[in-house]
């Protein structure tokens, strides 16, 4: 039959082509994805929840104090504890 050879054809094509955009799709997805993670840990910087190393929690401490982030009774309630920690 004509009608369905040639339809059957044009349905196989259009398989094929959803198929390429699906592929398409995921792989712009991907490097969506990748670009954000590399972007985040570039602005950001790898952190570790850690001083970084030579500075001690004291000094941090006293380098937050100069920098007024903290008054001064949260400076020296701090500082006993840290005095205290063994």
């Amino acid at each position: 039959m004509y009608g369905t050879d040639w339809m059957g054809e044009m349905m196989g094509g259009m398989g094929a082509m959803m198929g390429i955009g699906m592929l398409f799709m995921v792989l712009s997805l991907v490097v969506v994805a990748v670009v954000v993670v590399l972007l985040v840990r570039w602005v950001g910087g790898p952190w570790s929840g850690t001083p970084p190393p030579g500075r001690t929690p004291m000094e941090i401490l006293k380098a937050r104090y100069a920098a007024g982030e903290i008054d001064r009774e949260t400076f020296e309630r701090m500082r006993r504890d840290l005095e205290e920690r063994p």
